[in-house]
């Protein structure tokens, strides 16, 4: 994705790399976003580029959503994780 390329070119030498630091520079950068340019940049994605983000994002939000609920399976043996 070319504005990751862009933003580690910028700041690989201003900040650590660690967390706080992604997080802080991401935050930035979306606050300065509007949506049009989001969507302009969604539309510029290749198509692997836009399954990973999608795919990030489904992971993320599924994460998120079952540790809110504090999820936790019930197993019985008639339903045992196939993993095939």
């Amino acid at each position: 994705m070319k504005i990751v390329d862009e933003l580690y070119e910028l700041y690989r030498h201003k900040l650590t790399g660690d967390e706080e630091d992604i997080d802080m520079l991401t935050f930035a950068f979306l606050e300065e976003m509007n949506r049009e340019d989001l969507l302009k940049m969604i539309q510029d994605l290749n198509n692997q580029e836009l399954y990973d983000l999608m795919g990030l994002y489904l992971i993320e939000s599924l994460k998120g959503k079952f540790a809110s609920e504090d999820y936790r399976p019930q197993r019985s043996p008639l339903h045992q994780r196939n993993i095939h």
